[in-house]
């Protein structure tokens, strides 16, 4: 089953006897096929599970794997489908202890890394590492930078951070590795919520500044925004 594929696809491989695994070949391409699948299911999909690179899909009908395979070769991944999306508004202080070592790395000012977070709109991907952590894209590569060389043993719960091309917000204290630039009040896992993830896979998000203590808002009249 692992061979080369298209739009998007690099290889694909036999998960057991109930799913595949689809190495893609761009964030991108994780959240095309995960929203593909989400507005289109196949007959007898189970789960649906985007990682960086990989999307596993899991099926409840035995010997299903070969035609999964054959349906997700024929999609194209070179667009994102509109899909309704929350828009997330987060509110930030940029106080972040390694803000100045990303002005250094991408070339910037301290001033232009903020505007560069805070002026353009970031997608959820995916969701790993811990509950409520959302690996964002952004709209363009100017914040690309590495994790850090030596890891933090203690990340503050709320930190804004990014790391290779990825912007998050930490969900509790943990530790971590991620070049942090700031921090929200934001509640990023609540099991109080019908839905205990603030940020879920395909939705978007608006970084705000503020000056001091920060907190999560929704886009005043509009909850919901067309596309990622």
């Amino acid at each position: 089953m692992a061979q080369p594929g298209l739009h998007g696809i690099a290889r694909i491989h036999a998960a057991g006897d109930h799913g595949i695994l689809v190495e893609l070949d761009s964030a991108a391409a994780v959240l095309s096929l995960q929203q593909q699948l989400a507005a289109a299911p196949m007959a007898g999909q189970l789960d649906v599970v985007p990682a960086a690179r990989t999307v596993l899909i899991t099926t409840s009908i035995p010997g299903q794997t070969g035609r999964m395979a054959a349906h997700v070769r024929g999609l194209d991944l070179s667009t994102v489908p509109t899909t309704r999306s929350t828009l997330q508004i987060i509110d930030t202080v940029y106080d972040g202890a390694d803000l100045d070592a990303v002005a250094e790395a991408t070339g910037l000012s301290r001033e232009a890394v903020i505007a560069s977070h805070t002026g353009q709109v970031w997608t959820s991907a995916f969701l790993g590492f811990a509950p409520g952590f959302a690996y964002l894209t952004g709209e363009n590569n100017s914040l690309d930078v590495p994790r850090r060389s030596s890891p933090r043993t203690s990340v503050p719960t709320g930190s804004v951070a990014l790391a290779g091309g990825y912007s998050a917000i930490y969900p509790r204290s943990s530790p971590g590795g991620w070049q942090l630039i700031g921090h929200t009040a934001a509640r990023l896992w609540d099991l109080d919520r019908e839905s205990p993830a603030l940020i879920r896979a395909g939705d978007t998000v608006r970084f705000r500044p503020v000056r001091d203590v920060a907190v999560r808002a929704v886009a005043p009249g509009s909850t919901t925004t067309d596309g990622p």
